[in-house]
């Protein structure tokens, strides 16, 4: 690999300037797709007469940081640059500036503009805007590329390599491309799909879905509601969870491996399911007895439902006293809400929130916690 590596960054360069000094046109295109084959980046396509078929707006999934080099290795289309700053860096990778720096709807105006110009490539969009494995499901889509034009055709992109993860998130582009380099091959797999009209009176979300769900039932993937604000929000809680010193490493947090107790070695894959769910219900009300929660869940098949169920008081329990030192006491407003006791509760902290700006990150943090605690508790009464 590190040979492979060595021998492909000096071919790579090669490759950046024959793509730069050649125009735009096929045999360009033939001529660097032949150069990256060299570099490990193998490009089928399936359906190549939907190619282009009049649409002026691809729509396609997001898989690695290079999607839209190796689209533009089939056809002629422009991706605009979304995040980072315009330079030298942005127009090497193959992105589009426009300009524009203000909100989102400037963007689109501009965006609207540049294809109302019949002499430009068409545009290349990700309304996921951000990467995924590609294997589990789709972030939710944004609605601002579906603005532009009433007419869009889907691109399904899929990416598979040996022995090396396809996309690692909160992974740079260089690492990124430096893997790319050092595994053997990495076949990208573009199929094109018939383009989809907006229907008459339906909502700019509601046509954005409907591509989702398309391009989710071509991929055999789950069209979720995932957003990228959530998955940039999760990778925070990671990085900031990874630092503290009391948090456990992350291969023995819940979010990474589910927690199953060791006395189930043969159990059926449903009860390791049940399990671990039932885990999980067990960190956010650790004085409700397992056993309810696991009989909860047997009925409900959902966390989300069974926390519901056991704060509203729907499911009767008494609370365990705190047995482990390691799960966190709850507070007085979630036993009561647990309880299924009405009226007025006690005060949703058990402790006020510093009123000083602590020096330690690790006491920010816990004083965060605490606030955050507060209003989870008034929220659930």
């Amino acid at each position: 690999g590190l040979c492979l590596l060595v021998l492909r960054v000096f071919i790579g360069v090669h490759v950046f300037l024959v793509s730069c000094a050649l125009p735009d046109s096929v045999v360009r295109r033939f001529i660097v797709r032949v150069m990256c084959s060299v570099l490990g980046l193998l490009v089928r396509q399936s359906d190549p007469r939907l190619r282009g078929a009049g649409s002026r707006v691809f729509i396609a999934n997001h898989v690695t940081p290079f999607d839209h080099n190796v689209v533009s290795l089939l056809t002629s289309c422009n991706t605009p640059a979304l995040s980072g700053a315009p330079g030298f860096i942005c127009w090497s990778r193959g992105f589009m500036e426009l300009g524009v720096t203000g909100s989102r709807a400037e963007l689109v105006d501009s965006l609207k503009e540049y294809s109302a110009q019949q002499g430009n490539p068409p545009l290349l969009l990700f309304p996921e805007e951000a990467a995924t494995n590609g294997r589990a499901g789709l972030l939710r889509f944004s609605s601002w590329p579906f603005s532009i034009l009433d007419e869009v055709q889907p691109v399904a992109l899929q990416v598979r390599r040996p022995l090396v993860a396809v996309s690692v998130a909160d992974s740079s582009w260089i690492t990124e491309l430096l893997w790319t380099f050092f595994v053997p091959f990495t076949v990208y797999q573009v199929r094109w799909m018939p383009s989809v009209p907006r229907r008459a009176d339906e909502r700019v979300e509601d046509f954005a879905l409907r591509v989702q769900e398309l391009l989710a039932m071509e991929l055999g993937v789950v069209s979720t509601r995932i957003t990228a604000a959530d998955r940039t929000e999760h990778m925070k809680r990671l990085r900031h969870t990874a630092r503290l010193p009391f948090a456990p490493a992350l291969s023995q947090r819940p979010a990474a491996r589910p927690r199953v107790p060791p006395s189930l070695p043969g159990a059926a894959p449903e009860d390791v399911r049940v399990m671990a769910m039932a885990q999980q219900v067990k960190e956010v009300l650790p004085h409700v007895p397992l056993e309810v929660i696991r009989t909860d869940l047997v009925q409900t098949n959902c966390v989300d439902t069974t926390i519901a169920n056991l704060l509203e008081g729907r499911v009767p329990f008494f609370p365990e006293s705190k047995e482990a030192g390691d799960l966190p006491a709850p507070s007085t407003s979630q036993a009561a809400a647990a309880s299924g006791i009405q009226g007025s509760v006690a005060a949703p902290s058990s402790k006020p929130a510093t009123k000083q700006f602590a020096k330690s990150p690790v006491e920010r943090h816990m004083s965060l916690q605490e606030r955050k605690r507060a209003l989870y508790d008034y929220a659930r009464r």
